[in-house]
């Protein structure tokens, strides 16, 4: 052996072994990754939520100059061939006469046949179906007594503060909408819940702290509700 080899292995054995991460790094590097993309993801639809809700939460204190909803009321007459079976079929043939495809379910209202009183004069009131198209852009309330020849409609435009504000409460919206509010709804859930446990690096004091402050919150809010 030269001096040189020597000299290189007591080198090598002068050189501290390379520390392993800890699993709680591993952990936190991997808690600061889904907090960076899931924050990501939130912030594209965190925008429209943030701003409609500050608008309902305000809307009355702000009173902006807007008008949310334009609402019109019309008599349509029906053709005289025209018979419908069930509050199913009144629906199809607004949706096909009125060219007014509802996004969400239409709700459709029964009532029955029945005697009441108006200006104390006892009268039957016919069977009254009630049909509510909805999609974001606006709506159509129907109104219509079996055996008339007429059919009371309401037709609600919404402005483009309205459509956003029906999109946040979503109204006349389908499921695949509601769906997507929920990741939303589920993103910030995630977030504070990986905002805290990196504010507390798994430290056993900040863990403490943490978990009491949301016990106790968390007990404030069943107290109240329970009052």
């Amino acid at each position: 052996m030269n001096l040189n080899e020597g000299l290189s292995e007591a080198q090598a054995a002068s050189v501290p072994p390379r520390r392993s991460r800890s699993r709680r790094a591993i952990f936190l590097t991997w808690l600061r990754k889904i907090h960076l993309y899931v924050g990501l993801w939130g912030a594209v639809f965190g925008l429209l939520f943030g701003v409609t809700g500050l608008l309902l939460n305000h809307r009355a204190i702000l009173k902006i100059p807007v008008e949310k909803t334009v609402q019109k009321t019309v008599q349509v007459a029906l053709p005289s061939a025209t018979a419908f079976s069930s509050p199913a079929d009144l629906s199809a043939w607004l949706q096909q006469e009125l060219q007014f495809k509802s996004v969400a379910p239409p709700i459709i209202k029964s009532q029955m046949r029945q005697k009441v009183i108006w200006a104390d004069i006892e009268t039957v009131q016919p069977e009254r179906w009630t049909v509510i198209l909805h999609r974001p852009g606006g709506a159509i309330n129907a109104e219509y007594f079996v055996g008339n020849r007429f059919v009371k409609l309401d037709k609600i435009d919404a402005t483009p503060i309205g459509t956003l504000t029906r999109l946040h409460m979503s109204t006349g919206v389908n499921a695949f909408w509601v769906l997507l509010s929920d990741t939303i709804a589920g993103a910030l859930i995630l977030l504070s819940i990986t905002g805290l446990l990196l504010w507390t690096q798994l430290h056993t004091v900040r863990t403490v702290a943490v978990l009491t402050s949301v016990g106790a919150l968390c007990s404030a809010l069943w107290f109240m509700w329970s009052i």
